[in-house]
């Protein structure tokens, strides 16, 4: 039986009320038709096309939202961080992270720039934002002098080797920073966890009509 085929009968089978997968796979696999054989319904990490489409049209009522990107935007709500109407920048070009938490900053009526690999003048435009999210998995790139006083960083990267180091020199963004959260003092590493809880309860309530 193929990967495709056992998906299929996975989001079939009323034994498995939610599913959550990471894309990790290795070799001739093809993650397009693997994530469009997966039920919308029951995939609680949301990284599907149709919810993607629904992050990017504002006023669309979402499934569920992305577990990191989703877990950034609820510690500013949680702090009290006005987000409406600040210049946010997103560091890094990934589909898993980026320009989802870009798509959610977008919602909230920030005024959001992505810096990716081939953006000319990064520093200039990180340095403009009151809001920055950085995801490059470059350990220490982001210093002290890309960044305005009173910014809020958001820092999700992960682990490199048997070091937590995330992409925020915080040694230096310290001491211009209002805000980090940073792997690297202990960030960040139960709220993905927490959001993926967060949307598996949802994803129940909504097929069980509990909404």
């Amino acid at each position: 039986m193929s990967l495709t085929s056992t998906m299929i009968l996975v989001s079939m089978e009323s034994l498995f009320s939610r599913l959550y997968h990471r894309i990790w796979m290795t070799g001739p696999v093809d993650e397009h038709n693997i994530l469009n054989s997966v039920s919308v319904e029951i995939y609680v990490d949301e990284f599907h096309p149709l919810n993607i489409g629904l992050l990017a049209m504002r006023g669309r009522e979402l499934l569920c939202v992305l577990r990191t990107p989703k877990g950034c935007i609820e510690l500013l709500h949680r702090y009290n961080f006005e987000i409406k109407g600040k210049r946010a920048v997103v560091i890094g070009g990934s589909k898993i992270f980026d320009m989802p938490a870009a798509l959610l900053l977008q919602r909230e009526y920030a005024t959001v720039t992505i810096a990716h690999s081939r953006t000319k003048n990064s520093e200039e435009i990180v340095r403009q934002a009151d809001i920055i999210f950085s995801a490059v998995w470059q350990p220490n790139m982001v210093r002290e002098n890309w960044i305005k006083l009173g910014a809020v960083i958001k820092d999700p990267s992960t682990p490199h080797g048997y070091r937590v180091v995330g992409d925020i020199c915080y040694e230096e963004v310290c001491k211009v920073a209002s805000a980090i959260t940073t792997p690297a003092v202990g960030g960040k590493r139960t709220m993905p966890l927490a959001m993926l809880l967060s949307n598996t309860l949802t994803s129940a309530k909504r097929n069980h009509n509990f909404m």
